[in-house]
């Protein structure tokens, strides 16, 4: 892999692990599905080989972490695909409950599609990593959007409190 695949594949890697810790702070057991148009090596492809080799390198450093990929969106929920073509899969028996995106731009548009066509309730964007913490309202924000952003402010404010 190249310097540059190996840092997006550092990034890939380092947004996934503060997902999973941002989950678990909300009292969440992460199932992550690690995205990509591509099924566990179906392709050989730089941005599948990407998604692979990130997902295999936190196996590696965290095996207590419920992680598969490379993954197709629509095969990680269905578990007759799942079982019958990748019983090895870590989400064989429980479906994904984070989602995590090979790049901003397909995440952005998945984010607003399941928000606007599917009906799914959006909370976030959450920003993390950051020395302080951010929170954003996108314009046009719902009262309820602006209630749940409220209560990850107020979980993430416990848990500095608590590490201090």
């Amino acid at each position: 892999m190249t310097r540059t695949g190996n840092r997006l594949a550092d990034w890939l890697i380092d947004i996934t692990l503060l997902t999973a810790r941002t989950v678990e702070h909300l009292n969440i057991k992460p199932r992550i599905a690690m995205l990509s148009y591509s099924n566990f090596g179906s392709s050989e492809s730089p941005e599948a080989i990407l998604v692979r080799n990130a997902v295999a390198k936190i196996k590696e450093r965290h095996p207590e972490i419920i992680i598969d990929g490379e993954v197709q969106a629509g095969v990680a929920f269905n578990k007759d695909i799942l079982r019958e073509n990748y019983p090895f899969s870590d989400l064989v028996n429980e479906s994904p409950n984070v989602l995590i995106f090979p790049n901003l731009a397909a995440g952005n548009i998945a984010y607003h599609l399941l928000q606007e066509v599917g009906g799914a309730e959006a909370v976030g964007p959450i920003l993390i990593g950051l020395r302080k913490p951010v929170h954003v309202l996108q314009l046009g924000s719902s009262v309820r959007q602006i209630v749940n952003m409220v209560a990850i402010a107020v979980v993430e404010a416990q848990v500095k409190n608590a590490s201090i």
